[in-house]
């Protein structure tokens, strides 16, 4: 061994061992993996390729100029994920607790140019404290550089955040702006100020789980896609949702081959749909009897839920898909539905997956926490993202749409290619009762008292006969059919053909103003 040999080998040394054994050993003795070992499993054996092994902190203020350890707390680099390039890095919590400083940030700033550079998918292992206080707003220029590639690369190539550790302040606005958020249970935590903060403040006693854990941003805040049990089952479900998604913009998603749903499945959708309006069912059944089987990853499952989001494969291809949910708040959109299918739906479209949407809408939850909350400028948002989309847009009319809610949920009018109804389907302004108890209001209050009911009934039947239907939308050319439920993937199957290589002129211009 040479004099250079030796000091690479001891540099090296330090630089895998992170903030020492002991510390390590504690980080594995809470059930969670070493930055590296995160990396390590996530790539393909042997693909992994380290970055800046050996990039330090330049500080010597508090101390610092003699607390320097080789990579700063954070690791990063490229490889291969079931064959297909990415780039990640793990933040390293036995090294300054994961607190971003210059170095640490201008680390993770050359992955993310790398992945825009190569066109390929970046994913955040993040496990940090926030930024270092000791560096002052050189720390926060840090997070401001990274901020500014989040942007720059957002819709270009998948950005997916895992959060593994207590991450506070700044270290929470990276992950807010990637594609998606998975946080593990008991683990991960992310908030801008802390319990000791917010108690000093505001005189609140809340814990760090109740505050920012994995069940608060799954279900409460809607920050979070997907919550996880372990550093390892965030791994796979990283994995699965990379198999969903191209390499970049510019390229389509990996094309598998298809499986087909059983024959009794497809039956049985003539049945899933109850004929009564008003009676509830779980739309996952429709899903799972209409995409290849098993293929469905549902996203943000725990929140907003009366809408459900996802990606599947429909003969192999990837495709996002977006459904009204009639067992929860009757599938009514609301705010938090409206936000949460907007944002999938821009997703799915900038990088390029067809939409396939199943509509059964009441219309719009009524209230006045809805309307001060801003229904109308949330609502706006997911007709805006339909509107938007040049991806192939499918639609299937599963039972009710009504009112303003027909025309959001990827209508004709909105630019749907492909859309088809059931026979069940009602289309119309409003419910039968609604519409009777406007139209007929005079009618009915001029009939003798005891004669009114039946009046009422019979108008609400009439009503339901000439205008719930589909047939008036299907003459217009609203509809490009009306199906039998068993012919739904077939159909499904010839337009996503016929519609996979469509492109769309649009205006020319900077950007749109969404209503945010």
């Amino acid at each position: 061994m040479t004099r250079a040999s030796d000091r690479w080998e001891a540099r090296r040394k330090q630089a895998v061992e992170g903030g020492g054994p002991e510390r390590v050993q504690k980080h594995r003795a809470a059930g969670r993996l070493t930055a590296r070992e995160r990396l390590e499993s996530f790539f393909d054996p042997g693909s992994f390729v380290e970055i800046d092994p050996f990039v330090q902190h330049r500080v010597t203020a508090f101390g610092l100029a003699d607390r320097k350890i080789p990579g700063d707390g954070v690791v990063t680099g490229f490889g291969t994920v079931e064959g297909r390039p990415a780039v990640a890095f793990a933040q390293d919590a036995t090294v300054f607790g994961g607190a971003l400083g210059e170095a640490h940030a201008g680390k993770i700033v050359k992955a993310m140019e790398n992945a825009r550079k190569a066109g390929v998918p970046i994913v955040g292992f993040n496990d940090s404290g926030g930024a270092r206080i000791q560096e002052g707003v050189m720390s926060l220029g840090g997070y401001g550089e990274v901020f500014l590639r989040n942007v720059l690369l957002s819709g270009v190539v998948p950005q997916i955040s895992v959060i593994l550790g207590p991450c506070a302040g700044g270290a929470v606005y990276s992950p807010a702006i990637t594609d998606f958020v998975i946080m593990v249970r008991g683990q991960g935590q992310m908030f801008i100020t802390g319990p000791e903060v917010i108690a000093a403040v505001t005189g609140e006693s809340v814990t760090m789980e109740a505050l920012g854990g994995a069940e608060t941003h799954g279900s409460r805040s809607g920050v979070s896609h997907f919550s996880v049990g372990s550093d390892r089952e965030a791994i796979g479900l990283v994995h699965r949702l990379l198999s969903y998604l191209p390499l970049n913009n510019l390229e389509d998603a990996p094309l598998l081959g298809s499986r087909e749903p059983s024959a009794e499945a497809t039956e049985r959708l003539a049945t899933t749909v109850p004929e009564d309006p008003n009676t509830p069912y779980d739309v996952h059944d429709v899903l799972e009897r209409v995409l290849d089987p098993a293929s469905f990853l549902e996203v943000q499952a725990a929140w907003a839920s009366n809408l459900v989001v996802g990606f599947a494969r429909l003969g192999g291809r990837s495709v996002g898909v977006v459904a009204n949910q009639p067992k929860v708040l009757a599938g009514t959109l609301d705010i938090d539905a409206s936000t949460k299918g907007a944002r999938f739906v821009r997703c799915c479209d900038a990088f390029n997956l067809p939409l396939l949407t199943f509509v059964d809408v009441p219309g719009f939850l009524p209230g006045t926490a809805q309307e001060y909350g801003g229904i109308i400028r949330h609502g706006a948002k997911l007709l805006y993202a339909f509107a938007e989309a040049s991806v192939p847009k499918l639609t299937v009319i599963l039972r009710k749409a009504y009112g303003g809610a027909y025309d959001v949920m990827c209508s004709k009018h909105l630019g749907g290619d492909f859309n088809v109804a059931w026979p069940q389907a009602e289309i119309a302004v409003m419910g039968a009762e609604g519409a009777v108890n406007i139209l007929f209001k005079r009618e009915i209050e001029k009939a003798p008292n005891g004669e009114r009911e039946a009046l009422r009934r019979r108008k609400v039947e009439e009503y339901s006969a000439e205008f719930l239907n589909p047939y008036l939308a299907a003459e217009r050319g609203y509809l490009d059919d009306v199906i039998a439920p068993a012919q739904t993937r077939a159909r499904l199957l010839a337009a996503l053909a016929l519609f996979a290589p469509k492109r769309e002129d649009r205006p020319a211009r900077k950007h749109g103003n969404l209503p945010l």
